[in-house]
Parts: structure tokens; sequence; C-alpha cells
């Protein structure tokens, strides 16, 4: 492991720049949620919903590898300061949006910021604690995340109700640029330089073939099969070109033999899986209680907040949790809540309360919580320093893909059950009409909404919650496939005996603060 000289009375300090770091991501997530409809209902093209939050996760995914990588070339700070202030750049430029497709750009942008903040602050994180405080650290770490949920939609709410909803992004530039005065200030590192070579045809190669899937599963329902025959044949095509990529180079962006590892790869693909499905509760669960039950935003709300603030609250009690369970039974209980909760979502209906709105997301978070933490705390103790940003980002990328397809593909069930419920139930529509609708916020909220749309949405938007039912099942699945032995051995670190032997790798560097 690499040696850290840090004073005792600094790591507290970096440790809330982490914090800050991780809120203005966390906090931008459950106010923009909160707020489409009346953003959409400002700027109109509801066809380009899902593409809001799609654009976000796409460039998030696709540099959460590549950020991951520089962090080991580089070093932290270069890459967390960078990646903050591309974010505050894409969150000012979003609060000028003119139209959905500009919005949807600067979202992209917008993005491409969080890819680093995540990755780096988590693996600072790592760098700064031992292995046997990492539990209690990214416990703390989580709770950012309740605080987020508590603070998003109320200030959401307050926003929009005194202000323009431009400071739905605007509010994230004071924090963003504390943290970045906090980095500059505390944190130093000694960086061993030499020569690298660093993968950008590897990420270019990777983000196009994502956005071509991206594209032909959000527009399935309107675009030709001709169409999407290219989308898919340009997906395989760059997808094979990159994987022939990062077998022929020397640093790939992606170390093929580091998340081949047994347990780095199920533990990720379990993490995959968990947030395909949780991002439904982001995406499309506000959507039904403003549109279906026609309740206002504060309360579309609520199952976000339950869910957010449940995941770090399970993060909390983890450690308590370990004591009575062994890892591989906690792993289990994390993936098997996930169905748990999402079931309840299978039996709303237009009259259903608030309270129980919020139930079943709240047991989804705490499983999700408690499959997280122990997959965090088992990878960054598989790996050594030099290997541990790309080996937290390996972790990232799982979830933002999680989150990028689900979304995607939640959406691809929502146009065609949507189209097909219209036409079915409403005889006075046809799909033009539909679209057309679509294209304002007005005629699907209250107000002269038109009531066999509202059905319609009603039916499409209980499939996506099958979908969402469908996901979480794999989830619990895969999390039940995850290697026994490495648990153990983690178990017994956890209680302070020994850990897994780490992937070995020459050190370069030292981390240090002022």
């Amino acid at each position: 492991m690499s040696p850290i000289q840090i004073p005792q009375s600094h790591r507290p300090l970096i440790l809330i720049c982490i914090m800050l770091a991780l809120f203005i991501g966390a906090i931008e997530a459950s106010i923009v949620a909160t707020a489409m409809p009346q953003i959409v209902g400002r700027l109109g093209g509801f066809a380009l919903y899902s593409w809001v939050f799609a654009a976000f996760l796409l460039s998030q995914t696709a540099t959460t590898v590549l950020f991951g990588k520089l962090a080991d070339i580089y070093g932290r700070k270069p890459a967390i300061i960078g990646g903050v202030a591309v974010f505050l750049v894409g969150s000012l430029l979003s609060g000028f949006a003119w139209s959905m497709p500009a919005l949807i750009a600067f979202r992209f942008l917008q993005g491409l910021g969080a890819g680093s903040i995540q990755t780096v602050a988590v693996t600072i994180a790592g760098d700064l604690y031992a292995p046997r405080e990492r539990l209690r650290i990214q416990a703390w770490l989580s709770g950012v995340w309740a605080m987020a949920a508590i603070a998003g939609p109320i200030v959401g709410a307050l926003i929009l109700e005194h202000f323009s909803w431009s400071w739905i992004f605007w509010v994230n530039v004071p924090v963003g640029i504390l943290t970045i005065a906090g980095f500059v200030l505390w944190m130093h590192e000694e960086v061993a330089h030499k020569p690298h070579s660093v993968d950008y045809a590897g990420a270019v190669l990777f983000s196009i073939s994502v956005s071509a899937l991206l594209l032909a599963l959000t527009e399935s329902a309107t675009l030709s099969w001709t169409v999407l025959a290219l989308l898919a044949a340009t997906f395989a095509l760059f997808a094979a070109a990159f994987l022939v990529q990062e077998r022929r180079i020397a640093e790939p962006m992606i170390s093929l033999e580091l998340w081949g590892h047994r347990l780095i790869a199920r533990a990720n693909a379990a993490l995959l899986l968990g947030t395909m499905t949780l991002i439904g509760i982001t995406s499309y669960v506000p959507v039904y209680i403003q549109t279906v039950q026609e309740r206002p935003a504060i309360l579309a709300g609520i199952p976000l907040s339950a869910m957010l603030f449940a995941w770090p609250l399970a993060s909390a009690t983890s450690s308590r949790i370990l004591k009575v369970l062994s890892t591989r039974a906690t792993l289990r209980l994390g993936g098997a809540l996930i169905p748990l909760g999402t079931a309840s979502l299978l039996f709303v209906t237009p009259t259903t309360s608030p309270a129980f709105m919020g139930f079943g997301p709240a047991i989804m978070g705490f499983g999700m919580g408690l499959l997280n933490i122990t997959c965090v705390v088992m990878i960054q103790g598989t790996v050594e320093w030099s290997k541990r940003g790309s080996a937290t980002a390996s972790l990232l990328f799982a979830r933002s893909m999680g989150n990028t397809l689900g979304v995607t593909a939640l959406g691809a069930i929502l146009n065609i059950a949507l189209v097909w419920f219209a036409t079915r139930n409403g005889a006075a529509l046809d799909a033009e009409q539909i679209q057309a609708l679509l294209g304002s916020i007005g005629n699907v909220l209250g107000n002269g909404a038109n009531p066999e749309l509202r059905g319609a949405l009603d039916g499409a938007l209980r499939m996506t919650f099958w979908g969402m039912m469908a996901f979480s099942l794999i989830a619990a699945a895969l999390a039940s496939l995850v290697p026994i032995p490495e648990l153990e051995a983690l178990s017994a670190d956890t209680h302070h005996q020994s850990a897994p032997q780490p992937i070995r790798e020459p050190e370069a560097r030292t981390v240090s603060a002022a």
C-alpha cells in the first residue's frame, strides 16, 4: 500500500471536501428529478424527457473509467479539481438552457464532471484511511446522500415556488467553488513523473458504442427497424474495436485482467442490475405521482427521499449487521431487499397514499446500501494503491452503466407501452395525437389534461415498474454468486484479522495534506 503522510488534524478537512464534492452531485439528482415536470412544462419536449437523465448518465459513465485511470497516473488532486470545475460549468449553462435539446447538451457536460467527482472522491477516501476504517468512512460518505435526499426535494420545491427553475442548477456553483478551494489548500501529492500513455482512443470507442446502444433503447418506439439495425451494428462494431484496443495497448483505459477478477466482476454485475432498478425511482416514480395521481412536486419527491435516506442508513448500520451476519449473508440480504421493495410498486394506483409510495423505495434503498458498501470495501481491499483508482472506477462504472441502461431500457418500455395503452384504451387517440400531446407537459398534467392519455400513462408507467422488478430479481441472484472465499476473507478483515491478498504493482507517489 502506498505510504500516506497526513496530519491527523488535516484528514477531516480533506474528508469534508470529499463530502462536499459528492453532495453537489447527490443533491443535483434529487432536485432535477423532482423539478423535471415543471422544467419540461417551460421548455416543452416531453418526448425527450428521459434524455435529460440519459445524457448526464451517458457522459458520466463514459468518463468514470477514464478519470479513474487519470487519477492513478497523474494524481487524485488534478482529477478531482478538474471534474468539479467541469461540473460547475455544466450546471451554470444548464440554468441558461433555452430548449430541451440545449438542456440535454449542458447536462451531458455536467455528466463529464460527475464522472470524475464520484470516482476520485471515493478513491481519495480509500487512500486516506486504513482498511479497517473504510467501512466507517464509507458510511459517512453515504450519509451525504441522506442529506441530499432530505434537502433536494425541499430545496427544489422552494426554488420552483419562489425563483426561476434555473436556480435548480445554479445552487451547486457556490458549494463547488468552496470544494475546489479546499482541495487546493489542504491536499498535496508527491507524484512520480514518468511517461504514460492515456487511452483516449479507448474512451472514444467506448463512448460511441454506448451512445449507439443508448439511442437504440431510448428511441426504439419511434425508429424504423432499419435505423435500429444500423445502431445495433454500430454498437457491435465499436464495442469490438474497443475490446481489441484494450487488449493491444500497454496502458488500457479498462484493465481487462483487473476487471476479470472474480470478486470485482461479480460484485460489479450485481451493482449494475441493482442500479438499473433504482433509477426507476429517480426517473419515473415522480412522473407517476405528478401525472397520474396529480399531486404536487414536493410529494413527488417522497419516494426518492425515502430511497436516498435508507441507502446511507444501511451503510451506517452495516458494521453492526456484519457483526451479527457473515459478509456473504449481508450481501445476500441486501440483494434480496431490492426485489422485496420493488414489489410494492406493482400495487400502486392513482389513489395510493404518498406514504405507501415511499415504503417500497425505502426498502430498496436499504438493500442497495448494504450491497454497495460491502462491494466498495471488498474491492478497495483487494487492490494496491496504484490500481485503486481504476478498481474503484470499475465499481462506479457499473453503477453508472446501470443507471444509463436502466433509464434507457425503462424509457423504451414507457414509450412502447404508452403508444399501446393509448391506442387500445382511448379510441380518440392515435399515434400522431399521442406524440403531439407529449410535446407539451401541460397536456399531460392537470388543468385540462386528456383523461385518455392519463389512463395510458397509468398503464405505461406500471409496465416500467414490472421492468424494474425483473432487474431487481437478477440483481439478487447475482449478489448470491459473489465468490464465497473472498467474502469470508473480507469478513475476517472487518473483524480486524486478515485481508484478501491484493493485486500488486510498484508504488509511484505519496498523498499528503498541507
